[in-house]
């Protein structure tokens, strides 16, 4: 479903990619880990062309990311994208965050967006605060709702940039919850994190990155159980510890 071969990107004379080569099937739940500045957001946020790169190819269900008639609006609205910070409206409600993108992007009535809305909202366990705003929730409620708000795009594959990480502690089962429920349900998932607990328990595939470059790719038992590169040993037993 994703594939990139041979990324290399650039900021400016700052090599931030090097060579990067992965693909991800339907149905697969990657993760992609590594200390911080090794490129891991910058890899993700490629897929759907957030990041522009200089070499390389990337292609998403048959769609080539870098190409110059590539319709990237339409791409990305296939492709669910959650952030570090919940990137909520702030004047509008929570079924008016889930029913924005619905309405002008996919051309759904209002009627139909807010029925979709509800449904995920129902998933993620918030259907009772489809009126509030988004200042009257907690952080891992507002991660909800975004994660909800993804959903109600009907995407076929989910990319999550550290979902957790501004999220005081105690918030962040609640939304690794709705992760695992997702990566069950066959979700198509690429998941930057540092929470090795999630990787273990619902990961297939595991990447680590340093420096730009993909040095372990493996499935989560040979990661966990016996890392190749001394790097990855040495994260495993720093993190873990």
């Amino acid at each position: 479903m994703i594939q990139i071969s041979k990324l290399s990107k650039w900021y400016g004379p700052f090599q931030v990619l090097t060579d990067c080569s992965i693909s991800v099937d339907k149905g697969d739940v990657m993760v992609i880990c590594g200390p911080s500045g090794s490129g891991k957001s910058t890899l993700i946020k490629t897929v759907n062309g957030l990041e522009p790169f200089q070499q390389g190819v990337v292609t998403v269900d048959g769609v080539s990311v870098g190409a110059a008639g590539t319709d990237l609006p339409a791409l990305r609205a296939r492709i669910g994208m959650m952030f570090q910070n919940f990137e909520l409206f702030p004047h509008l409600s929570v079924r008016q965050n889930l029913n924005l993108g619905q309405m002008k992007v996919l051309g759904r009535s209002e009627e139909e967006a807010s029925a979709r809305g509800q449904k995920y909202l129902d998933r993620v366990g918030l259907l009772g605060h489809q009126d509030k705003f988004p200042s009257q929730l907690s952080g891992g409620q507002q991660q909800r709702v975004a994660i909800a708000r993804a959903l109600a795009m009907d995407p076929i594959a989910m990319l999550f940039d550290e979902p957790t990480s501004a999220l005081d502690p105690e918030m962040i089962n609640e939304v690794l919850d709705v992760m695992v429920g997702l990566a069950q349900e066959g979700m198509t998932m690429m998941v930057v994190t540092h929470e090795m607990g999630f990787a273990k328990k619902v990961a297939n595939r595991v990447v680590f990155m340093d420096q730009g470059r993909i040095l372990e790719d493996c499935g989560k038992d040979d990661f966990f159980g016996a890392p190749r590169s001394d790097r990855a040993r040495d994260f495993l037993a720093r993190i873990i510890h």
